[in-house]
């Protein structure tokens, strides 16, 4: 039993591995092959970006601290933005007049850029964090919101009538029926919004230049310094942030989803 989890752990791994070092490999290609020596600082080698960004101690304590901050927005955006979404998406889904009334409304939102509205912050929140949090709102609501409605209206009509001849109220058809049934579509959902707020927060950070030093700010200024290897680290903390939420999220949802739902029955 132990050697065949061994193994499945193996073929688990063994791809996103291979597919690691190849990017690797082609890192380290286009540094010394594809570049010639007038360009070959633009993309500094990985081993010389973990030396700079990550081994050395003024360096590294910067970069840390601006992952610190950047997590902080993106975390208390990505939860205002997912009790928004939730309560939207319940009320949407009981009332057709609501949803008539409010989903134009959360579509205009989302196609309005969001660049074009990070000025407005600025001058309405100040360079605080108020304005960093805003942004990450707004940048995640849409998509946690249509999950969100997606899941609570896509509940099978046999049961909802079942539910509707045992005379159940709305909060127990909620709460006993709709939630439970639409847990897939919200966990997918917050895993899309989780990466949209690091995203959100990172460019609200290039905008708002005071304030907390955030990832963007940092990433920003090693540009202009041209300060590549610092650069390259600050992307793979930005990196490394999102992913690492996103398979929290995924393991929160895995756990709660393994013993009844099919798609993680089968991949248990």
């Amino acid at each position: 039993m132990n050697g065949r989890g061994f193994g499945s752990r193996i073929v688990r791994y063994t791809p996103p591995l291979f597919v690691f070092g190849g990017f690797i490999g082609l890192w380290y290609l286009v540094h010394h092959v594809i570049l010639d020596d007038r360009r070959r600082f633009i993309v500094p080698p990985p081993h010389q970006v973990i030396q700079d960004a990550f081994l050395t101690a003024n360096a590294r304590s910067e970069l840390l601290e601006g992952l610190g901050n950047t997590a902080r927005v993106a975390l208390i955006g990505f939860v205002i933005a997912t009790v928004i979404a939730l309560v939207g998406a319940v009320v949407m889904a009981f009332s057709r007049v609501a949803e008539r009334a409010l989903f134009p409304y959360a579509v205009a939102l989302q196609t309005i850029p969001i660049l074009a509205l990070v000025p407005l912050f600025s001058v309405w929140f100040g360079p605080t964090r108020t304005a960093r949090v805003v942004t990450c709102v707004l940048v995640a609501l849409f998509p946690i919101l249509t999950s969100f409605l997606f899941g609570l209206k896509s509940v099978d009509r046999d049961l909802q009538d079942l539910f509707r001849l045992n005379r159940a109220g709305l909060r127990t058809r909620l709460f006993k029926l709709q939630l439970p049934a639409a847990l897939p579509s919200i966990f997918t959902g917050l895993r899309i919004g989780a990466g949209l707020c690091v995203i959100g927060a990172l460019v609200a950070d290039f905008f708002f230049t005071r304030g907390d030093m955030g990832l963007g700010r940092l990433l920003n200024n090693y540009a202009k310094r041209l300060e590549y290897e610092k650069l390259f680290g600050g992307v793979i903390l930005a990196s490394l942030l999102g992913v690492t939420i996103y398979i929290f999220i995924g393991w929160i949802g895995s756990r709660t989803l393994r013993h009844w739902h099919e798609s993680e029955a089968q991949s248990s």
